[in-house]
């Protein structure tokens, strides 16, 4: 069983991302760290600090429930955009380590869902 985001556009053949939850909480865990702090350190995730002590524009997909919450409209995913991209376009300084790969395969995925979320207006859906 796993986690599917996709565009709330009831068109079955627009792209997708899944994860198995284990490899979703390991993809946040990768952007929260990109963002400087730790996952394990928010509410919610184990810790104390509470979300509005961390300035992220990636905030609605990392304190989202894993499938269970409010799907995240057009403006949020416009507001995570450019900062998935700017963590996309990192050098990896040639680094060959496949859970690297994988999170940056992921977070080019993920682009060209939230992008099409945009371009259609319409919500990104967990399920």
């Amino acid at each position: 069983m796993g986690l599917v985001l996709f565009p709330g556009d009831g068109d079955t053949s627009s792209p997708d991302i899944a994860w198995s939850y284990t490899g979703f909480d390991a993809f946040r865990r990768w952007l929260a760290q990109a963002e400087g702090f730790a996952l394990e350190e928010m509410h919610g995730f184990g810790g104390q600090r509470p979300w509005n002590d961390v300035s992220t524009d990636l905030a609605p997909l990392l304190d989202h429930p894993d499938d269970d919450g409010p799907d995240l409209s057009p403006g949020q995913c416009a507001a995570m955009l450019p900062r998935l991209q700017e963590i996309t376009s990192r050098s990896q300084g040639g680094s060959t380590d496949p859970l690297l790969q994988r999170h940056m395969d992921d977070a080019r995925r993920l682009l060209v869902v939230l992008q099409l979320c945009i371009e259609k207006d319409v919500d990104l859906h967990f399920a």
